[in-house]
């Protein structure tokens, strides 16, 4: 009898994002943090559906554009300030501060199971917690962000755009125009 390895456990996870161009306001990394809760590591594709004529019995589906979910970091615990500052400095005009960053889930061990690597990340919420004299570590209630693209894949595997390490990896990019 084989052992059977135990499934992933959507609780334990690292979030960690970096800058995508150095400035002299942030050093990184942005977010190297704990947070309790991780939503909206989503993607969707909206196909072009063709009704083609004399072939009343069926549709053609064809790939169209892919749109991806906001993520939603909550009651996170962090040792400074970058997240808050990566925020207020994106708010300036004409200032675009992208990141880019992974969510790495671990198995019950501890070790890393799977990754979802986000990029073109941008901040769009912010949320502090009821403040706390109790603890030393800056904490954030909520932290939304909007992402480019996401990518799926196991912790070893080189990253996007390099060859799919086997069929474990699955890799989807922007939309079709």
């Amino acid at each position: 009898m084989t052992a059977i390895d135990p499934p992933f456990t959507a609780f334990r996870f690292d979030v960690v994002l970096d800058l995508d161009t150095e400035t002299a306001d942030l050093a990184g990394p942005l977010c190297d943090a704990a947070f309790a809760e991780c939503d909206g590591l989503e993607m969707t594709m909206q196909p072009r559906t063709l009704a083609v004529g004399g072939m009343n019995d069926r549709q053609i589906h064809l790939i169209g554009p892919v749109t991806y979910g906001q993520l939603t970091l909550k009651r996170g615990m962090t040792d400074n300030l970058q997240l808050w500052r990566w925020f207020t400095l994106g708010t300036r005009p004409g200032s675009v501060l992208t990141a880019h960053g992974h969510v790495t889930m671990r198995a019950a061990d501890g070790t890393p199971a799977l990754r979802f690597t986000l990029t073109g990340c941008l901040p769009v919420r912010m949320r502090a917690p009821g403040l706390n004299a109790r603890d030393g570590l800056v904490a954030v209630e909520e932290l939304g962000l909007v992402y480019e693209r996401l990518d799926i894949g196991l912790p070893d595997d080189p990253g996007p755009g390099t060859a799919p390490a086997g069929p474990a990896t699955v890799s989807v990019g922007g939309g079709a125009g």
